[in-house]
């Protein structure tokens, strides 16, 4: 009897490590054999899970999947190569959720939306069309096509009002060429409306590049972005000192200055007096440089035209001799004393100019010679 109870105990001890295959709840769970799936819709018993919980889930799991292979092992099976396979339903099957959100529509280009505007429908184009002239189906589209309209057009008759030296071949090819390019246009600018890219509607394309002046205000918006408005900002190398930031948004404008009517009604007065008066104003320190400049150049120019002498010592070189004479020429007469000589008679010729007087007599070029005649 020991024995028969041992054997016994023993086949118990074995049955406890492998769980029964059935499995009793309060509500079935919902089967997705499609997906291999069962929802579990029970209650949890919030004592265990509180008390011990991976025991608890580890039993729920085993008896949840047991209850699902339990269901997949009803549907029709068959053996193939020494296995026993279960074809899965692909009707009723649970809808997974997305992991993003669903996307949007793509946007219409300009021409759908008029086609869709005005009720156009697409209609299926044919491959091929019969031409006449060849006596031949010709394809729509493809390297065929063109082969096909070089056969085709191997003349060109020339317009009435065309040029005659004129190659009605290269311009048939760029008028195509154009044609490509603004389609192509036309598709680069759907794309770019479908991603909100501006685009300008006429003109050379933006450039990714900033320009000086661009790379400047940024340079200075960013500076004054700091809280002491760029005052404790290290300056870059070689960067120009108390350069004043224009159009930049924070920088505070020099305000205007408020002046008194009188000094106001002056200022406009003088404006208004230059704009009537149609006399032309004298610069005298412009008029005695350039007179000075001209006498150089005509001197430089006399000496130039002057005849080459020969060996033996120079002549004309008595005391007070040569215009403007040399280093240790008495009588001649000094830059100095000829620039003052023509700013007094500038002034002269302004007084009569003031007083109504004639600006006629002697000009002011005139050339004054301090010394003899040159030798």
């Amino acid at each position: 009897m020991d024995l028969v109870a041992a054997a016994f105990e023993k086949i118990e001890k074995e049955k406890e490590k492998y769980k029964p295959i059935t499995v009793t709840k309060l509500i079935d769970l919902d089967y997705y054999p499609g997906n291999l799936l069962a929802i579990d819709t029970n209650e949890l018993d919030k004592n265990q899970l509180k008390s011990n919980t991976e025991k608890y889930l580890l039993n729920l799991a085993r008896d949840n999947t047991q209850l699902l292979l339990n269901k997949i092992w009803e549907l029709p099976a068959e053996k193939q190569e020494e296995a026993v396979v279960v074809k899965l339903p692909k009707q009723n099957n649970y809808v997974l959720p997305r992991e993003k959100h669903i996307p949007k529509p793509r946007p219409l280009t300009k021409w759908e939306a008029f086609a869709k505007e005005k009720g156009l429908q697409k209609k299926k184009k044919v491959k091929v069309t019969w031409d006449d002239i060849l006596k031949k189906w010709v394809p729509v589209h493809g390297f065929k096509k063109a082969v096909s309209e070089k056969d085709k057009n191997w003349l060109i008759e020339v317009p009435q009002n065309a040029d005659p030296y004129e190659d009605q071949f290269e311009k048939k090819a760029t008028a195509k060429k154009e044609r490509v390019a603004k389609n192509e246009f036309s598709r680069l600018r759907n794309i770019a409306a479908s991603h909100n890219i501006k685009v300008p509607n006429m003109g050379i394309l933006t450039s990714d590049k900033l320009s000086s002046t661009e790379l400047k205000t940024a340079e200075g918006v960013a500076k004054l972005s700091t809280a002491s408005l760029g005052k404790f900002q290290p300056r870059l190398r070689k960067e120009k000192e108390n350069v004043k930031q224009k159009n930049i948004p924070g920088v505070q404008k020099r305000k205007i200055m408020v002046v008194p009517a009188a000094v106001e009604k002056a200022s406009n007065l003088e404006i208004l007096d230059g704009i009537l008066n149609k006399k032309p104003k004298l610069d005298v320190d412009k008029a005695v440089n350039k007179q000075i400049f001209v006498e150089q150049q005509q001197r430089a120019q006399e000496k130039k035209n002057e005849k080459p002498k020969g060996k033996g010592k120079r002549k004309g070189h008595a005391k007070g001799g040569g215009a403007g004479g040399g280093a240790g020429a008495k009588g001649g007469g000094s830059k100095g004393k000829k620039s003052a000589m023509i700013a007094s008679k500038i002034g002269k010729v302004k007084g009569k100019r003031k007083h109504g007087g004639s600006a006629g007599g002697k000009k002011v070029g005139k050339r004054y010679s301090g010394g003899g005649k040159r030798r």
